[in-house]
């Protein structure tokens, strides 16, 4: 038996989904969704990533699992703002470790990590 194509109005429920459990700190079930199709990058309106909206909400073991199935650290959203800045603006030491070790661009993104953890007084979770 053949899989059919989703609609547009399927896939963007899916996509919302997926979205919303990459927010809920849910690595199972969202990497269900992956494993069957999802782009691992795929982005919400504003062009955050499953990974930006995991990191952003503090879930390392969802970020952790994202960045192993491939998600890319160095993707920044339509207001050119980096994963990394954004884990550096909320505070999260394991999470800007992770990506930092995934290689994400510290010099990237308006403003980059490095500006975010000046401006924000986390230059320490860059130093280890």
């Amino acid at each position: 038996m053949s899989q059919r194509e989703l609609t547009p109005e399927e896939r963007e429920r899916v996509v919302a989904l997926a979205l919303d459990l990459a927010r809920a700190g849910r690595g199972d079930e969202l990497l269900e969704f992956v494993d069957h199709g999802l782009p691992i990058d795929v982005v919400d309106g504003d062009g955050n990533t499953l990974l930006m909206l995991a990191a952003y909400h503090g879930h390392s073991d969802t970020v952790r699992r994202l960045l192993t199935a491939g998600a890319d650290p160095n993707l920044r959203n339509g207001r050119d703002q980096s994963v990394v800045a954004g884990a550096l603006f909320k505070g999260e030491r394991e999470i800007v470790r992770l990506l930092v070790e995934a290689g994400s661009d510290l010099d990237a993104g308006t403003p980059t990590a490095r500006q975010a953890a000046e401006m924000f007084g986390q230059q320490a979770l860059l130093d280890g």
